[in-house]
């Protein structure tokens, strides 16, 4: 056999490698699946404009209140509901560092 690759203690360490890497798989994709389901929000206006969003960035309600549509002209309505969607969209980055981070030791998503 050719000189550094007998069959030593290194396969053994190589399987506890890619047992380590499944369990930092599953628990990937238990961090994915809870993403998916919890939820932020944000709102603006003093509540005219509400934004709901999934951990995942699926935003899954707009609402805006009727009393502020009243005297609301189009641009500032555009303004407010772009402003709730980004705020909706740091917050869901922000549950998904908090959740992903520690899984990925510190790698940007």
């Amino acid at each position: 056999m050719a000189k550094g690759f007998n069959r030593g203690p290194a396969m053994g360490g190589q399987g506890g490698m890619m047992q380590q890497l499944q369990k930092l798989q599953q628990q990937m994709e238990e961090a994915q699946a809870k993403l998916a389901e919890e939820t932020v929000s944000a709102t603006v206006g003093g509540g005219a404009i509400k934004v709901v969003m999934t951990g995942d960035q699926k935003c899954k309600s707009v609402e805006v209140s009727p009393e502020f549509l009243k005297d609301a002209d189009p641009e500032m309505l555009q303004d407010m509901v772009l402003s709730a969607v980004n705020m909706a969209l740091d917050e869901s980055r922000a549950l998904r560092e908090k959740l992903m981070g520690p899984l990925a030791g510190g790698m940007p998503f």
